[in-house]
């Protein structure tokens, strides 16, 4: 029987002196909600919710393919419109949609090599394969076991606090499966596997993918499930114009949706109340403009209240009010686990997969400690996808399933770094892990350009937390580097820098670590561009060393929030110095300037500080020290002034200068600014420094300003080849302006 509102109203006349008792409750007509996908735009359906909750209407079933789906099911769990909306605005799209996590996940070793590169290609059946472009999506499984956490014991969608299904397709036979029981979460991340864009996701048995290739809006299984009143909201545009299919993409997308576009016609019809949306100018990735859409819902909500509270009150009034569902969501606040299963280790083994997460049976686990836990395999990055399960066993404790997806254990990458002082560089790196020995990371990366750079490291975890590890590192430098007499560039020099050492480390909760090591450098000048007075030679000297980092930042490339901290104290063993001075191209009678070979102290510092004031706001702070003590005579181990990109050794950024524009043997630099997000990926900065030199003692081959200021204003658009600045500077010192551009992340 199909009811309308107005022959709901008709009976509403005809029954007003009866008692609202006087039919049999089994006789209400049965409301049902249809959410179709849409990718972002179905952010909007979320403003129908709470127009259908304001008005009282008590919904019976629901329905929902892909972001439909996700919506329609945190409904039907228990969670309110007002508390889908929270989450949703809460949400860090872009991280949830992507193949990266926080970098507090990361494991401290891995962290420098994070999301650094352009291109990763692992080895593959004895070849590099391109990028698949397809997302594991590993944080958005991680969001939805917490959120669906409450129902984990639930297994039947129908016994939900709302009957639930949600639309799959079949990648084997193209058909639609409607999912109505097992895993809740795999069931909508199925739901939601647009080809090309996410993984397909097994489910009982079978592989799916987006139910929108074929059943987009599912209004006849909310029928099927027992509605006798259906309302749809459709946010989904259907086939684009024949004028304005212009690209192969394009076209690809209008032949996979003809099915569905057929369907739709179907649908629509079989509602009594169909919510149709215009959004012609969002797309289904409009993430970054998830306000604004949520915004369109709440104002079609709106309009729609008096005909939602009507129908209400006409079912009240004619059957009597429903009983009230109170407490809807579950409350659950952990679970014991008693046994495990890990599925999907080959490269690894369980039990490296365990102790990377400190898991431990018969201990109580809420679902952040559990997905906190996750998060620490997956910061291994031997593992693109970790995702569990829980089993509900006999007495009263759970059985967790882990399903891992491991990295290929070699990878090819490539990045494309450029600023003034290094010129245009290909990055090139090759990171292998188990090469040599188990539980390792070794790693060679070559910048090829204007500078030529060679790096080589070895990492040893140790322990049964892998939380302890030993490196080996080399690294050589050849690159060009001014000299400046007040301010003003009047020479340069080919700079030759090798390394070898090796340090023991241990690292607490993915944030801090502390270490000791020692190191054997090489460092060679040889005068390029002749100034008035130049040098040329070299030294050797051995460091030992200990160090403390901490890094808190939640991403790598402009966080949002965070503090970054690398300390070093060390003890520079006599050196052994070959040296030669030049005036006017003459070599200058040898003892004329006496360079010193004994041992210093040495320190330095840089800490970095983001603090969000704003959604599109974040305050930035960074101080940068060094010291050398006891530095008298000394030479090429001075700390190197200028830049605003952090590139090589010794090196102190300052906003106003170039680099290698000043010397200094002690130096403090503070920098305060503030970024703004203009748009998604594009910011603008501005910054003001000022540094402090020669409070320990003066360097003996370089004169250098006691004091500078200076400032920067920042252009930045982060895209597919890595941030790109471009900044304006100016010093207050020099009283000169100088233009800074910076693309990639350096070497």
């Amino acid at each position: 029987m199909k009811f309308s509102v107005t022959c709901i109203l008709l009976l509403c006349s005809v029954l007003a002196f009866a008692q609202p008792s006087a039919l049999p409750a089994a006789s209400r007509p049965k409301i049902g909600v249809t959410l179709s996908g849409g990718g972002a735009k179905g952010l909007a359906h979320i403003g129908i919710l709470k127009a259908i909750d304001s008005a009282g209407l008590n919904i019976d079933y629901i329905t929902g393919t892909s972001m439909g789906s996700i919506i329609g099911s945190l409904y039907a769990v228990g969670y309110t419109s007002d508390s889908i909306e929270k989450i949703a605005r809460a949400i860090d799209w872009d991280l949830l949609l992507s193949n990266q996590s926080s970098l507090r996940s990361i494991f401290m070793e891995e962290k420098d090599e994070y999301a650094k590169y352009v291109i990763e290609l692992p080895w593959v059946n004895h070849r590099f394969r391109l990028p698949s472009g397809v997302l594991q999506g590993q944080e958005l499984w991680l969001k939805f076991s917490e959120l669906f956490f409450p129902v984990y014991n639930e297994k039947d969608f129908s016994k939900f606090s709302v009957p639930f299904r949600c639309i799959g397709t079949d990648v084997g036979t193209g058909e639609a499966v409607v999912m109505k029981e097992g895993e809740i979460i795999s069931a909508i991340r199925s739901s939601m596997a647009i080809p090309s864009v996410f993984t397909a996701v097994e489910y009982n048995g079978k592989k799916l993918i987006d139910g929108g290739l074929v059943r987009n809006f599912p209004v006849r299984d909310v029928k099927e499930m027992g509605a006798d009143y259906v309302i749809g909201s459709n946010v989904a545009t259907g086939l684009m114009p024949s004028d304005k299919v212009r690209n192969a993409l394009q076209i690809l997308l209008q032949v996979a949706f003809f099915r569905e576009a057929e369907d739709n016609k179907k649908e629509v019809a079989q509602c009594d109340i169909y919510v149709p949306f215009n959004m012609e100018k969002y797309s289904m990735g409009s993430f970054g403009d998830a306000k604004e859409l949520m915004e369109l819902g709440l104002e079609e909500g709106r309009k729609l209240y008096p005909r939602f509270k009507a129908l209400a009150d006409s079912l009240n009034a004619i059957y009597g009010p429903p009983v009230p569902k109170v407490n809807r969501l579950p409350q659950v606040h952990g679970v014991v686990i008693s046994s495990y299963e890990v599925h999907g280790t080959d490269r690894t083994s369980a039990e490296f997969f365990v102790h990377t997460m400190n898991f431990e049976t018969n201990t109580f686990y809420t679902a952040r400690r559990l997905a906190n836990m996750v998060r620490q395999a997956y910061g291994t990055r031997y593992y693109s996808r970790v995702t569990y399960s829980l089993e509900p066993q006999t007495d009263g404790t759970s059985k967790i399933i882990f399903d891992v997806t491991e990295y290929p254990l070699t990878f090819a990458k490539l990045g494309l770094h450029y600023n003034r002082f290094t010129g245009v560089g290909l990055i090139a790196n090759l990171t292998a892990r188990n090469f040599f020995t188990p539980n390792s990371r070794s790693l060679v990366t070559v910048n090829i350009g204007e500078t030529f750079r060679i790096r080589g490291e070895h990492l040893q975890y140790l322990g049964r937390l892998k939380n302890v590890a030993m490196i080996l590192e080399t690294q050589y430098d050849n690159f060009d580097i001014g000299t400046y007499t007040e301010s003003k560039q009047d020479g340069l020099y080919n700079l030759n820098f090798f390394k070898f050492g090796s340090k023991l480390q241990f690292s607490a909760k993915r944030q801090f670590t502390v270490g000791a090591g020692g190191r054997l450098e090489w460092v060679k000048y040889n005068p390029k561009i002749s100034s008035e007075v130049e040098f040329k030679g070299s030294k050797k000297f051995f460091t030992p060393f200990v160090y403390l980092n901490h890094n808190s930042l939640d991403k790598s490339i402009y966080p949002r929030r965070g503090i970054k901290l690398d300390v070093e104290a060390g003890w520079v063993a006599p050196q052994n110095s070959r040296m030669r001075f030049y005036e006017n191209g003459v070599e200058l009678p040898r003892g004329l300037i006496v360079v010193s070979d004994r041992s210093f102290y040495r320190t330095n510092v840089n800490l970095e500080s983001y603090t969000p004031l704003t959604r599109k706001s974040t305050l930035l702070f960074n101080f940068q020290g060094g010291a050398n003590f006891n530095y008298s005579d000394n030479a090429l181990n001075e700390f190197v002034i200028g830049g605003l990109t952090r590139t090589f050794r010794n090196q102190i950024t300052f906003a106003g200068l170039p680099e290698g524009a000043e010397y200094s043997a002690s130096v403090a630099a503070l920098q305060g600014g503030i970024r703004w997000q203009v748009f998604n990926n594009t910011y603008l900065m501005g910054r003001a420094n000022v540094l402090f030199n020669n409070f320990v003692k003066d360097v003996g081959l370089f004169t250098t300003r006691d004091f500078f200021s200076g400032y920067a204003l920042t252009f930045a658009y982060n895209f597919a080849l890595g941030p790109l600045e471009i900044s304006a500077m100016y010093c207050d010192q020099t009283r000169s302006f100088q233009s800074y551009v910076n693309l990639g992340i350096p070497f």
